[in-house]
């Protein structure tokens, strides 16, 4: 199911691209698919399969094969003669050759405590992958932003591009009314220039962070395919903590429970089923000096009990060690916490900013207004003009500034919280 929804998402995407826009949201389940760590999720999988096959397998028959050849100083001997019955001694070397096959019945529960540790270890590998694709998340998110704020930047320099050509016609109307003289049509084309060469440097740096975007994606992105700019309306959303570190923490504290079951088996008797087939010189009739086949069979019972000297402090270093991830683990939220309360503040004062950037931006427009009339009149420079034309760019450039940064505020809450 989830790979499901991956590929809808991926094909959604696609269509929006193909479409000449891409959504934030796309680009970071892009560079999620695109980036080399996610293939170690799969590994990670297929290693733990492995280990807990392989932990599974204890159940099956174990077989084994060993043999020896010895000379001994001294052979068992009957201490007396049996008249015409002569009994030959035993030959001092003898030879062993046996194939012994074990089947476990009991063992405590070890294999099992394999398994779920196994399954607990990968899930602290994948959980570790995790929080390395969280922090890849904010990466893209600094480069989209990054794009954005480069474009409106451009926009609004555009607009001043516009406004000084308006200027440079209305002021060369001037001259030939006499109003105005060269040097106030020189003082337009320098500030034209000046807002030239800002937007080629302003180009250039955007380039730049396409293509950041595009090796994180892994897909092009074309000067053709524009930016989707998020919606404000999570500003008043309260963003669970949902962080991949927390779970980071419960999966390192899961394999706790494993390893006090692995503590507690060990020291368990274990019972089992053995079977030994052989060839040597004696058999199991020690008193007959010929090379014989033999075999034995039974049940084998067996009980370590050493480990009980150690098992009480083993399992106390573990108890140490649960208490010492619940410490990481609440130093971590009360930084995550501290972050969202400064977040916050951050978004509110953005939107009080941006409150007020509109009245800015109406009054510097009708301080220009004012000023072209001065100008008309002659009352005024061309210089504090275009020093008036300036601040109400500025006044734009601010509001633009200000709702890409309110935007990106609060996608770092939701990042900060991965919502």
């Amino acid at each position: 199911m989830k790979r499901a929804l991956i590929i809808f998402s991926i094909t959604l995407g696609l269509a929006s691209s193909s479409a000449g826009q891409l959504a934030l949201e796309t680009c970071q389940e892009k560079a999620r698919l695109n980036f080399p760590m996610l293939r170690q999720l799969e590994l990670i999988q297929r290693s733990a399969a492995y280990n807990i096959t392989n932990a599974g397998r204890g159940y099956l028959p174990q077989a084994s094969i060993f043999g020896r050849i010895t000379y001994q100083s001294e052979v068992t001997r009957i201490p007396f003669d049996v008249p015409n019955f002569p009994i030959e001694p035993l030959s001092q070397d003898q030879y062993q050759l046996i194939a012994e096959v074990n089947q476990v019945i009991w063992d405590g529960g070890i294999i099992r405590s394999q398994k779920k540790l196994a399954e607990a270890n990968a899930e602290i590998e994948a959980q570790q992958i995790e929080v390395e694709l969280h922090q890849l998340r904010e990466r893209v998110n600094q480069v989209f932003f990054g794009i954005l704020l480069l474009e409106e930047n451009l926009k609004q320099l555009g607009i001043l591009e516009n406004e000084l050509k308006t200027q440079q016609e209305r002021i060369s109307a001037y001259i030939q009314n006499g109003i105005a003289n060269a040097t106030d049509l020189e003082i337009i084309k320098v500030e034209m220039l000046n807002t030239f060469q800002r937007k080629t440097e302003l180009s250039e740096t955007r380039l730049a962070f396409r293509q950041m975007l595009s090796v994180l994606t892994g897909e092009e992105i074309h000067e053709e395919i524009s930016l989707e700019k998020p919606s404000l309306e999570l500003a008043f959303v309260e963003f669970p903590i949902n962080r991949p570190e927390i779970r980071f923490f419960d999966a390192k504290q899961g394999t706790s429970a494993a390893k006090n079951e692995m503590i507690s088996a060990r020291n368990l008797p274990k019972l089992g089923l053995f079977l030994q087939g052989g060839y040597g010189k004696p058999g199991l009739n020690m008193l007959e000096n010929e090379f014989s086949p033999f075999y034995i069979g039974g049940v084998r019972l067996s009980w370590n009990i050493g480990g009980f000297y150690t098992q009480r402090n083993e399992k106390q270093l573990i108890k140490i060690q649960d208490e010492g991830i619940d410490l990481q683990k609440e130093s971590f939220l009360f930084s995550i916490n501290l972050e969202i309360k400064r977040q916050q503040g951050e978004i509110n004062k953005l939107r009080e900013l941006l409150k007020t950037d509109h009245e800015i931006i109406s009054l510097r427009s009708n301080i220009k207004k004012a000023s072209e009339a001065k100008v008309e009149n002659g009352i005024l420079s061309v210089s504090d003009l275009v020093r008036e034309i300036n601040a109400e760019n500025l006044a734009m450039q601010n509001r633009a500034f200000h709702e890409i940064q309110l935007i990106m505020a609060i996608h770092q809450l939701k990042w900060i919280t991965n919502n």
